[in-house]
């Protein structure tokens, strides 16, 4: 298949439906990390379409939603205590609540913030106008991580003084290992994201796949993308087998994309990170590397927020899928697209999101 709509065909959605009806015998828990797909499953309709034996939950698979609120304090106070910032960060950031406000009512109170759809945009910016400083929120997986690093890296090679990024980005497989460690976890499978994949590839899943006896699917995020990787995930359960399998082979191989993973291991170290709703993970982050320490923006900018409290929604819950959006006593009262109390909200991949559009 060549184009987006034979991804989308009725007769194909029927057969694979088929197909995981005729061979689930079992009741089955399936986690997908990836809140693209958690969108698609919600807009196409896809759990409705399974057999009620399996249970779809859904993963922190939403680079917005696991930011902490810390990350947001300090870029607040980065964009709003310095005259000359420009701070430059992704749209669906800017109304991620942080302790007391969102990046939207910064720039509504007179702070310089521009959405960018890149990285490099913010690197242009610092070469345009050498007489501010340009600060860029870098979030995201592995899959935006290596747009950040030649950010960086090209920052270093101009000799740029006015750049710097506050560090945010994460990693997919030690939060899967987070949540089967969890003893509340009730994971069976997991589908796995075809873009983060598609920079990494998935050697880092087969230990993991090993270990906790559960199968990983490489999959996409169109509806037979998605119902593909149900029912190899579902024939793997009934089976007794715990082994990682792509479906996604247009798009990734094992060994990933090497040229994006060297850029990444030239520019990033792996370190702890906190994750919103679920808290710190080991091993889970990036940071930059010394060589490119002079441009983090959290050790260039002084008297930063150094702690924070979240809301009292119930979005770590709904992060680890331990609960779903609706069980939220705020979830389309309180807390809406417009006026979001959690961060699961606001992201066009956040869950809440998905369940307010679709549901």
């Amino acid at each position: 298949m060549k184009y987006v709509d034979e991804f989308r065909q009725a007769k194909l959605i029927e057969q694979l439906t088929a197909a995981i009806a005729s061979i689930t015998k079992n009741h089955w828990q399936i986690m997908e990390i990836c809140g693209g797909q958690t969108h698609s499953i919600l807009k196409y309709g896809l759990d409705r379409l399974l057999p009620d034996s399996i249970s779809l939950v859904h993963g922190p698979g939403c680079p917005v939603c696991v930011t902490p609120a810390l990350t947001l304090d300090q870029s607040i106070a980065i964009a709003t205590q310095q005259k000359e910032v420009i701070f430059c960060t992704f749209g669906d950031m800017l109304h991620v609540p942080g302790t007391y406000g969102d990046l939207a009512l910064a720039k509504a109170n007179g702070a310089d913030i521009k959405m960018v759809y890149s990285p490099l945009d913010a690197l242009l910016l610092a070469q345009n106008l050498p007489e501010k400083e340009i600060v860029f929120l870098a979030i995201g997986f592995e899959t935006t991580a290596p747009a950040t690093a030649l950010a960086v890296k090209r920052a270093a090679d101009l000799q740029l003084k006015n750049f710097s990024i506050v560090c945010a980005h994460v990693l997919v497989p030690p939060a899967m290992i987070k949540l089967l460690d969890s003893p509340q976890s009730q994971i069976q499978g997991f589908l796995a994201a075809g873009h983060v994949c598609t920079v990494t590839g998935y050697q880092a899943y087969i230990p993991i796949a090993q270990q906790y006896q559960v199968p990983i699917v490489v999959t996409g995020f169109e509806p037979t993308d998605i119902l593909q990787g149900i029912y190899h995930c579902i024939k793997q359960l009934e089976m007794g087998e715990f082994t990682v399998k792509n479906c996604y082979c247009r798009s990734v191989k094992m060994t990933g994309n090497l040229p994006a993973l060297k850029m990444i291991d030239e520019v990033f170290t792996v370190v702890d990170r906190q994750w919103r709703g679920i808290g710190q993970i080991s091993n889970s982050g990036w940071a930059l590397r010394e060589k490119y320490r002079f441009f983090d923006a959290l050790e260039r900018f002084s008297d930063l927020p150094l702690s924070q409290k979240d809301s009292s929604t119930i979005c770590g819950e709904i992060l680890q899928g331990l609960r779903k959006p609706e069980q939220c006593p705020h979830f389309g009262i309180d807390c809406q697209p417009e006026h979001p109390l959690g961060a699961p909200m606001v992201s066009s991949e956040g869950a809440c999101a998905a369940y307010y559009l679709y549901e």
